[in-house]
C-alpha cells in the first residue's frame, strides 16, 4: 500500500495547523458557525443532529494493521468507544467534542490517513473494489490508479467549489464490486487487443433523483486516464448547474445535455489538455505501483482447515458464506461481517478494530479493505489459518456468517444521527436482521441485498437494493417505501417502487411477506431473489405486499 512521502507529511501537517487555528477561532468567538461551516466541511468536519461528527478517509477501502489501532485510539480516547464504516469506504466518528478534533487529525496524520475531502463540493474518496489486488477475477489491482486519481485530485485548485460534490469509483475485475454505475464517473477495468484499459461511465448517482451511468468512452488507454478524467470534471465544472443543488450533480447535467454532448464537449477539453501532459503522471504511476507489490505468498499443509471444515458445521457455514476465492491456489478472501443480529451495522468497537489490526498482522500480510457494504476484509489469507481466525472473530462477536445474506443489511445512521434524516434507519435494520434470524431462514433464502436510507439522499443505496427500503416524514410520521429489483453490480439497475408506504411497526412483517413470495415463486434453491424478481416481475411480490388491495380488487 502507498506510504507517504516527506512531502505527503508535510503537506498534512500544515494542513491540520491551519484548522487547529480556525477551531480556536471558533471556540474564542472570532468565527461564527456560517464563517467556520466551510472551514470545517473541507476537513470533514460535520455538525451532526446531536454532535459533530468526523469523517476521516480510508483511500480507497485499504489500511494497514498500525492505521487501524489508530482508528481504535480515537474511537477510545475521543469517541464513545466505536466507530462507524460507511457506504463510501470511510469510517465516521459521531461524538467528538470540537476542541479534540485537531488532536484527532494529527494522530491521523501519524500513520498517514486524514479527513480532507470527505465533505464539501470537492472530488470525494476515491473508492474501489474492496477484492482488489486479491480477486481471483481480476484483470490487474486498480489501486495504484485510485491512489494516483488521490494525489491529483486532493487539493486541486480548479475542483475545491464545484457545483457540488463528485464521486469516483474504480474496479479492476469484469464483475462490479464497487457499483460504478451509480457513481459520477465510474471506472471499469477491460482488455483490448491484450492492453489493459478503461471503460469510462460518467453521470451515475443516486440521491433524490437516481440514475444509472452512461459509458462515455468504452476503451480509454491507461496513458489517457487522468487528462481525460480532469476533462470530464473541468466540463462539468464549467456547465453544471448551480441555481439548484438539487439539479447541480453531474448526472443531471448529462440527462439535460445528452451523452453525446456530454462526450463531444469532453473529448474537445481534453484535446486541449493532453498535450500538457507529458509523462509526469505515468511516471508518478509507475513509482506507485512500486508500492502496491503483491506480499510474498507461501505454502503450507492445509490439513487442519479440511478437519475443522469437515467437523465443524458453524465454521463450515462461515467458510461458505464468508470466504471468496483468492487469485493465488490455497489462499482465501475472508470478509467479516459487522452485520452481527441486532447489531448497528457497520459499527465495531474499538476493542473489535484492535482484534481485526491483530489478524491482519498475524495472519493476512498487514491488509485490510473496508467495503462499501459496511464490513471489513482480510484480502490475503492462507485458508490453513481459517480456523483460527474464525475461532478469534467468534469470541469478539465478529463471526457471524451472513455476508451477501438478508441481514448483511447496509443502513445509514438515519434519524439517530443525522440532522438530514426523516427516519430511523438503524432501528429497522436492526429488526429485520433479528426476525429473520429467530425464523433461521437466512441461509435458506440465499443471496438478498436489503439497503436502508432514512432519507431521500440515499446513504443507505436503496435504489441499488435488490430490496430498497426508504424511510421519511408523512406528517410526522415514519413511513417506509419500498422499491424491489434494484441492483449495484456490472448489470446495474435503479429498483422499482413497490407502491405505498409502511409504518415502523408494519415494514417488518411486509419484508417477511415479500421473502416469502420469493420463496414461492422461485425455480429452484439457486435463483436468487434478483434473478426470481427479473424472471417473474413485480406483480407476484406487489401482491404479496398489499393482500388487503388485491382482496379488494377480486
Amino acid at each position: 500500500m502507498y506510504k507517504y512521502s516527506e512531502f505527503d507529511s508535510a503537506f498534512l501537517a500544515e494542513r491540520n495547523r491551519q484548522f487547529r487555528a480556525q477551531v480556536e477561532r471558533r471556540i474564542d468567538g472570532s468565527l461564527t458557525e456560517d464563517e467556520f461551516k466551510p472551514l470545517r466541511l473541507t476537513n470533514g468536519l460535520y455538525l451532526q443532529l446531536h454532535a459533530y461528527m468526523l469523517r476521516v478517509a480510508i483511500p480507497y477501502g485499504t489500511l494497514n494493521s498500525a492505521q487501524m489501532r489508530q482508528l481504535a485510539l480515537l474511537a477510545e480516547k475521543w469517541d464513545k468507544g466505536y466507530g462507524h464504516f460507511t457506504t463510501r469506504q470511510n469510517i465516521q466518528y459521531n461524538w467528538p467534542k470540537l476542541n479534540d478534533v485537531p488532536d484527532m487529525l494529527d494522530a491521523l496524520a501519524e500513520v498517514g490517513l486524514h479527513a480532507i475531502q470527505t465533505s464539501g463540493n470537492t472530488i470525494r474518496n476515491v473508492t474501489a473494489d474492496h477484492f482488489a489486488g486479491a480477486a481471483a477475477d481480476e484483470i490487474a489491482d486498480p489501486r495504484p490508479v485510485a491512489e494516483l486519481l488521490r494525489q491529483w485530485s486532493t487539493d486541486h485548485p480548479e475542483f475545491q467549489f464545484m457545483p457540488r460534490k463528485f464521486k469516483i469509483a474504480i474496479t479492476g475485475s469484469p464483475n462490479d464490486r464497487a457499483v460504478t454505475k451509480a457513481h459520477d464517473i465510474g471506472l471499469r477495468m477491460v482488455e483490448r487487443d491484450g492492453e489493459a484499459g478503461f471503460e469510462v461511465i460518467v453521470g451515475g448517482g443516486l440521491g433524490r433523483t437516481p440514475m444509472i451511468g452512461k459509458v462515455i468512452n468504452d476503451f480509454l488507454p491507461r496513458a489517457d486516464l487522468l487528462p481525460y478524467l480532469e476533462a470530464i470534471v473541468s466540463v462539468w465544472n464549467q456547465i453544471g448547474r448551480r441555481d439548484n443543488k438539487y439539479k447541480a450533480r453531474i448526472k443531471i447535467t448529462v440527462h439535460e445535455h445528452g451523452v453525446d454532448e456530454i462526450r463531444r464537449l469532453v473529448e474537445a477539453r481534453f484535446a486541449e489538455i493532453r498535450p500538457t501532459f507529458k509523462g509526469a503522471d505515468q511516471a508518478l504511476l509507475a513509482e506507485i505501483e512500486g508500492h502496491f507489490a503483491p506480499p510474498v505468498f507461501r505454502k503450507a499443509d492445509l490439513g487442519a482447515f479440511h478437519t475443522a471444515y469437515d467437523a465443524d458445521p458453524v465454521f463450515r457455514s462461515w467458510v461458505d458464506t464468508n470466504v471468496t476465492d483468492h487469485k493465488v491456489d490455497d489462499y482465501a478472501i475472508v470478509s467479516i461481517s459487522l452485520k452481527a443480529h441486532g447489531k448497528t451495522p457497520g459499527d465495531a468497537s474499538a476493542e473489535q478494530m484492535r482484534v481485526m489490526a491483530d489478524l491482519a498482522e498475524f495472519y493476512a500480510h498487514d491488509e485490510l479493505r473496508i467495503s462499501h457494504e459496511q464490513n471489513v476484509i482480510l484480502p490475503h489469507v492462507h485458508r490453513s489459518e481459517l480456523p483460527v481466525i474464525h475461532a478469534i472473530l467468534q469470541k469478539h462477536g465478529l463471526g457471524t456468517a451472513n455476508i451477501g445474506l438478508i441481514s448483511d443489511i447496509i443502513a445509514c445512521p438515519g434519524m439517530d444521527y443525522c440532522a438530514l434524516a426523516t427516519a430511523r434507519s438503524i432501528p429497522i435494520a436492526q429488526e429485520i436482521a433479528t426476525r429473520f434470524e429467530d425464523l433461521k431462514l437466512e441461509h435458506d433464502i440465499g443471496e438478498l441485498k436489503i439497503k436502508i436510507s432514512g432519507c431521500i439522499n440515499a446513504c443507505g443505496h436503496h435504489h441499488v437494493g435488490h430490496i430498497g427500503i426508504l424511510g421519511l416524514d408523512r406528517a410526522g410520521v415514519e413511513n417506509y417505501q419500498i422499491t424491489l429489483g434494484g441492483d449495484g453490480t456490472e448489470t446495474a439497475a435503479v429498483g422499482e417502487r413497490a407502491g405505498p408506504g409502511f409504518s415502523a411497526d408494519d415494514i417488518v412483517p411486509a419484508i417477511e411477506r415479500l421473502v416469502g413470495a420469493y420463496l414461492e415463486q422461485r425455480d429452484s434453491a439457486e435463483e436468487t431473489f434478483l434473478q426470481t424478481y427479473r424472471r417473474v416481475g413485480l406483480g407476484p411480490f406487489k401482491a404479496a405486499l398489499y393482500p388487503e388491495a388485491q382482496a379488494n380488487a377480486a
